[in-house]
């Protein structure tokens, strides 16, 4: 995810009910796959058609039809165009495998790990048309070119079950840590699962990472800082807060009891129920947990508190960037899919995002209820490069989430700190910083 600037919140978010950040990167249970090799070159003439790959994150939306039917809407406007997707249950670990062996079809979402001075080695530059009034345009454009559009516009917080709530006897939103925690318990003796982690589905424990130390310490380039730094990794900085929330969360059982098993969907069937009573996810779970049985009323919306100061930072960023691959074989309607996917397909409002074309209000209630315990909202921007690069060289896995998991069940905190301080520092060596 690439950072922030502070945002005055009276700017013209004047989406009516805002917010949002993302990155979310959703995720899913398994599904059957597509080939993903890029699609086969478009029919002679002037018409636009030939068949593309759309790899995806989204298997829920592969395996219920509902990408089968953006491509028939697809197909309305271009009836020589055929669109087959693929999704991938890891994605961010999985699809950087298939950038670098060129099976990555022909649509995909950016993952965070390639820095912007290597995005042309992976991705086609999209038409400057595409960007005109929306959000994020600039965030993956490289020497005057641009190579993602975002998804959605997301904010991040805690999605919880109203009924769960009062079922624990939890009558106030809770506004600083002590609260939180205590209404965890309460949640708990209530035979609730009081929050659903998902730590065995690995890429949502990015949530107590990298999404959120920059919007937590109120400085947009707080992952740009740590390229000048040896040792970003601290018990008494924004990594150590989250970190020991995640691990307090875990340690005290107010979290899921299986920690080792993939069991998203099963998730969003639990806070549907109210069986769980919170995720700390964007704003695009909330249409998902819908989906999954829950009513819209019983499902709120409010910022983490994460610490007991009682004023609370929360995010204003993109969903998942989305481009074109440069080893697609049939780019133009690649781009087409990617134009209409985010401006005409309806993707960005039914997931619950704020829409990326600033002419267009969200329409999610749960927006509303956010922004009324008016937190300090931070906008993303762009991460320097080398904060990716360093990573990479060291291998952390940033946005997968695998490298959280390590620090939430480390028996010592500060130990696992300083081995992948030291990963970090020799990956410091190696770009050359």
């Amino acid at each position: 995810m690439r950072k922030s600037s502070i945002l005055c919140i009276g700017l013209a978010l004047s989406l009516a009910t805002l917010t949002g950040c993302g990155n979310n990167n959703n995720g899913a249970s398994p599904s059957p796959t597509q080939s993903g090799a890029p699609g086969a070159s478009q029919p002679a003439g002037n018409a636009i058609g030939g068949k593309i790959t759309v790899l995806t994150n989204r298997t829920d939306l592969v395996d219920d039809g509902t990408m089968a039917k953006y491509a028939d809407k697809f197909k309305e406007k271009y009836p020589d165009a055929e669109v087959e997707f693929e999704g991938l249950t890891n994605y961010a670990t999985d699809v950087q495998v298939r950038l670098t062996t060129g099976e990555a079809g022909d649509v995909l979402l950016i993952p965070g790990s390639v820095p912007d001075s290597e995005l042309s080695q992976y991705f086609e530059p999209l038409p400057d048309t595409l960007f005109d009034n929306v959000y994020f345009a600039d965030l993956m454009k490289y020497d005057g070119k641009h190579y993602g559009l975002a998804t959605g516009v997301n904010t991040q917080g805690i999605v919880y079950n109203k009924q769960a709530f009062i079922k624990a006897g939890i009558d106030k939103i809770p506004s600083t840590l002590d609260e939180f925690y205590a209404d965890a318990d309460k949640l708990k003796n209530a035979g609730i699962t009081p929050l659903y982690m998902n730590f065995g589905a690995q890429w949502p424990m990015k949530s107590w990472g990298e999404e959120s130390v920059w919007f937590t310490s109120g400085d947009p380039q707080y992952l740009s800082k740590m390229v000048q730094q040896d040792a970003p990794w601290q018990l008494n900085n924004e990594w150590g807060k989250m970190l020991t929330i995640a691990r307090t969360l875990v340690q005290k059982g107010y979290v899921e009891k299986d920690l080792s098993t993939n069991n998203w969907e099963l998730s969003k069937g639990d806070v549907a129920s109210g069986k769980a009573a919170m995720y700390y996810l964007g704003n695009w779970v909330i249409p998902q947990i819908i989906g999954a049985g829950g009513k819209s009323e019983d499902i709120g919306f409010f910022p983490l508190p994460y610490d007991n100061s009682g004023k609370l930072n929360a995010p204003l960023g993109q969903d998942w960037m989305i481009g074109v691959s440069k080893s697609s074989s049939n780019k133009e309607l690649a781009t087409k899919w990617v134009e209409f996917f985010v401006k005409d397909s309806g993707y960005v409002e039914s997931s619950g995002f704020i829409p990326v074309d600033k002419s267009k209000e969200p329409t999610l209630p749960q927006l509303a209820e956010f922004k009324s315990f008016a937190p300090n909202y931070i906008e993303s921007q762009s991460t320097d490069p080398k904060f990716a690069e360093i990573g990479n060289k060291a291998e952390i896995g940033f946005y997968t989430g695998d490298y959280i998991q390590t620090l939430v069940t480390a028996k010592d905190l500060q130990k696992a700190f300083d081995d992948l301080n030291a990963k970090w520092k020799k990956g410091k060596a190696a770009v050359g910083t």
